[in-house]
């Protein structure tokens, strides 16, 4: 799991229950920020290894993924 997630729910839950500081505010959005980048490096990762294939067994990974995945590999 990633690390921040539990303080982001943390603080979250308070600022429902009481709510938060300026500064609590800003640390929550960061968090956050760095979540969301955490999370789509971890899908472009999971895509960048993917093939596609049509219905027929032909390989039909666009381009730019394709190259993506020989950029991996090197």
């Amino acid at each position: 799991m990633i690390e921040s997630l539990t303080r982001i729910n943390e603080l979250a839950k308070k600022e429902r229950q009481e709510g938060l500081t300026n500064a609590e505010r800003v640390w929550q959005q960061v968090l956050r920020e760095d979540y969301l980048r955490e999370i789509s490096g971890q899908v472009r990762n999971t895509f960048s290894g993917m093939t596609v294939i049509d219905p027929l067994g032909n390989d039909v990974t666009p381009e730019k993924l394709r190259l993506k995945k020989i950029e991996k590999d090197l």
